[in-house]
């Protein structure tokens, strides 16, 4: 059942007695995982023996958990997890789900008071291989080894249908298996079947040598096998042994308790916890990397809790999510696609419609032949998102603990199913499921991740949140740094302070300790990070820094934080960018300038949106900062795209008259000016985004000017501007290129025309109509959530 098992392999058996003897001491029930039919099988056979104990394959450090099996908050699909205690990131799973062979045998063990086991190697030798594996594989700890594995060992059942003649081995255990029943015949013939062929199989695989898996599976049977003596010693009433068929042959083969503890001498050890976890049916899919994995957990589900008309009962369920989707699906579809599934069956020679007959009808019925529709329901219905509970009485590490008792309390459960939550900061509730999401984060525990919200306040947060069940594992990993979400996520924000080497690391570490809320912790960050900064001589290192500590002070006015420390920082870091930038543009090749104007953007975001609230006390940055800029425009060192943006920010700033902007646009694309250059100084001006192409659009002046260089470059030259221009225009929107180019198409004598009598472009006049302006003020007014008031026309500070 662990990763590295394939779909009917990975089992147990007992030596003396079988499924051929009912009345016999052992009577081994070889299964394949996660298999409705040998579930039912498998139920049949022990209400038909009655034995004294009941073996399962699994880890025997699991034997404690058993009874949690029975508890009524117990949901499968679960798993059985084992981490290793010095390194809990080592993990491995064994996945149970409802239809699961073995989670049948503990459930009836349980009912029953009848004693179960699990028999499997211990998880303490299974986490030490794992650990000798990615050692010499070069993989992290924590990765899942690989499931590559011979033709034969590796998938039994592909082999057996391969031998029957058939090509596809999930249809032939669906006809040979899943659709037989459990009251035809005896109760032990079908695992009395099963053993035969995989006895025969066995014959042929077992013939080579020095195969590692292979000789891992014959320890793990010999420990089997050693399990099954002392519990023939101990139950004289009989042993049932439920197991992955691979196995049973070898169980079977005479063995003596010598050779199989010799296979034992020496295996490596590390000690390791056990627990039960939430599991989920997408997991449960080979999709997902898990090698004893099945294609369609969902159908498997609904096989195994289907007493009667299990297709008539799947396409009901269809036609519901299908008319949850707004399709239109009545009870006659329902009707049709079942007698169309029964046709195919009776045609394809199969003794009921499976998975198979059942999608096609859908396909050919429900959805018009189309496959969209059939899409939605593989992924939520013969796939499924369930989700599995456990106990809270289940062993778990104290940072689990506190993690779910925060989840409660926040009402924030989780949920397999991919989802959006929005948050407003402003309410308590949503505030602290912010900081958990935050905190986790901070811890590695990737349950949320943040996206753009459609509100542009700071108040609100939009998260993207699913949760995976190896994310059980990164809660216990990340239980070394703390026994509660808040202490584990402050140790692990002041370690890593120490590690991260460069500033914008540094700033937005700060930034996501604002976040979580962790004062204990953005101290130790704030130090480090303003002794980094000092020693810093790099201006495009503490440009890249900048910004985020002005979002962490946004963050902080929002969420009533001190952001003393952080202003202080700030402040810090603007006035060495303003000391430092002019210097560091100079001699720059094309590269490096479009990354320093990108460091020019970001410092002008933050100072022009913040202002004097960065820093009160230490003057007017903005003023120092448009001063810097003026600088930027002036000096001819400096690259043309980082002047040609100088230039636009002072001129959206209105630092700059339109009058100055022409002028030195026109210096600039005097036929002196190098083409190269003046290309980069139009980008800088235009370019990035930046709505350049409406201010073409809107200011004839600039448009002359740019018509009138671009039609007198040489044609040498023409060439090597080309790319660069050709990049600049087309970041415009599809409707400024085109009334661009409409605009040019007209000539000089029809722009300034539009411009002086406002016609010519539809939608502008020559001046402002109040009156239409003031028509649209109550609708302005009703979505931006204000109470529409006759006598009140000043919207400013409206709540966005």
């Amino acid at each position: 059942m662990t990763g590295t098992d394939r779909a009917g392999s990975g089992g147990s058996g007992g030596p003396g007695g079988g499924a051929r003897e009912p009345g016999g001491r052992t009577v081994p029930l070889g299964v394949r995982h996660h298999g409705p039919g040998s579930a039912r099988a498998v139920r049949a056979a022990l209400d038909a023996m009655r034995p004294g104990i009941v073996l399962v394959e699994g880890p025997p450090e699991a034997d404690a958990l058993i009874p949690l099996a029975a508890d009524e908050d117990m949901r499968p699909p679960v798993a059985l997890l084992a981490h290793a205690v010095d390194e809990p990131g080592r993990s491995a799973f064994w996945p149970l789900a409802e239809f699961s062979p073995e989670w049948v045998a503990v459930r009836w063990a349980l009912e029953h008071d009848v004693p179960a086991r699990f028999i499997d190697l211990p998880a303490t030798h299974t986490l030490a291989w794992q650990a000798a594996d990615d050692h010499a594989g070069g993989r992290e700890p924590g990765d899942r080894p690989g499931t590559a594995a011979p033709d034969v060992r590796g998938d039994p059942l592909a082999a057996l249908a391969a031998a029957a003649g058939h090509d596809d081995p999930e249809r032939w255990w669906e006809d040979v298996i899943e659709h037989r029943s459990p009251g035809e015949g005896d109760a032990l013939a079908p695992f009395t079947a099963l053993e035969e062929a995989m006895t025969a199989l066995r014959e042929t695989e077992e013939g080579g040598e020095g195969d590692a898996a292979l000789g891992r599976d014959l320890v793990r049977e010999a420990h089997m096998r050693l399990q099954i003596r002392a519990a023939r010693r101990e139950f004289a009433r009989g042993v049932a042994v439920v197991c992955g068929a691979w196995h049973v042959p070898a169980l079977r083969r005479p063995a003596t308790v010598a050779a199989d503890r010799a296979l034992l001498k020496g295996l490596p050890r590390t000690k390791v916890e056990m627990t039960w976890v939430p599991w989920t049916h997408r997991r449960l899919s080979r999709a997902g990397g898990y090698g004893a994995g099945i294609e369609s957990p969902g159908w498997y589900a609904h096989l195994f809790a289907a007493a009667d008309r299990p297709v008539e009962r799947w396409l009901t369920k269809v036609a519901g999510l299908l008319r949850d989707e707004d399709r239109v699906v009545s009870p006659a579809h329902v009707i049709e696609a079942a007698r169309l599934a029964e046709t195919l069956a009776v045609i394809r020679g199969r003794p009921l419609p499976g998975l198979g007959e059942t999608t096609d009808a859908v396909r050919a019925v429900m959805c018009d032949g189309s496959d969209v529709p059939l899409a939605l329901v593989h992924d939520r219905l013969v796939v499924g998102d369930v989700l599995g509970e456990v106990p809270p009485g289940a062993p778990a590490v104290p940072l689990q603990r506190d993690l779910t008792r925060v989840q409660r309390r926040l009402r924030l459960k989780p949920e397999p199913a991919e989802r959006e939550l929005e948050l407003d900061l402003r309410r308590e509730t949503d505030a602290g499921r912010s900081r958990l999401l935050h905190r986790l984060r901070l811890l590695g525990v990737g349950w949320g991740d943040p996206v753009a919200s459609r509100s542009t306040g700071t108040f609100r947060e939009t998260w993207r949140l699913r949760w995976e069940p190896e994310l059980s594992v990164r809660v216990a990993e990340a239980g070394v740094w703390g026994t509660t979400v808040r202490s584990a996520a402050t140790a692990r924000a002041e370690a890593d302070a120490v590690t991260v080497r460069d500033l914008a690391g540094l700033t937005a570490l700060a930034e996501r300790c604002l976040l979580a809320e962790l004062p204990d912790a953005l101290a130790p960050v704030m130090r480090i990070l303003a002794d980094r900064a000092a020693l810093d001589t790099d201006v495009g290192h503490l440009a890249q820094a900048l910004p985020a500590l002005v979002r962490s002070l946004r963050y902080g006015d929002v969420r009533g934080t001190d952001t003393g420390a952080l202003a202080e920082v700030a402040a810090g870091l603007a006035e060495r960018v303003f000391v430092g930038l002019p210097a560091a543009c100079a001699a720059l090749d094309a590269d490096a300038a479009e990354e320093m104007r990108r460091h020019v953007d970001a410092v002008h975001t933050a100072v022009s949106l913040l202002g004097d609230a960065l820093a009160p006390g230490r003057g007017d940055l903005g003023s120092r900062w448009r001063a810097v800029l003026r600088a930027l425009s002036a000096r001819d060192t400096v690259p043309g795209t980082v002047r040609g943006r100088a230039v636009r920010l002072l001129l959206d700033d209105g630092e700059l008259a339109p009058e100055e902007a022409a002028r030195l646009m026109g210096l600039v694309l005097s036929p002196g000016t190098p083409p190269a250059d003046a290309a980069a100084w139009i980008e800088g001006f235009v370019g990035g985004g930046s709505g350049g192409g409406m201010l073409l659009l809107h200011d004839d002046r600039l448009l002359a000017l740019v018509d009138a260089w671009l039609t007198g470059v040489p044609a040498d030259a023409f060439t090597d501007v080309l790319p660069l221009l050709r990049r600049t225009f087309s970041a415009f929107e599809p409707g400024v290129r085109r009334s661009l180019g409409e605009l040019v198409g007209r000539g000089p004598a029809a722009r300034r025309s539009v411009t002086r009598a406002g016609s010519g472009i539809p939608g502008f006049a020559t001046g402002l109509d109040t009156e239409r302006a003031d028509a649209v003020l109550p609708v302005v007014r009703l979505l931006l959530g204000r109470d529409p008031a006759p006598d009140d026309d000043d919207l400013v500070g409206a709540d966005t």
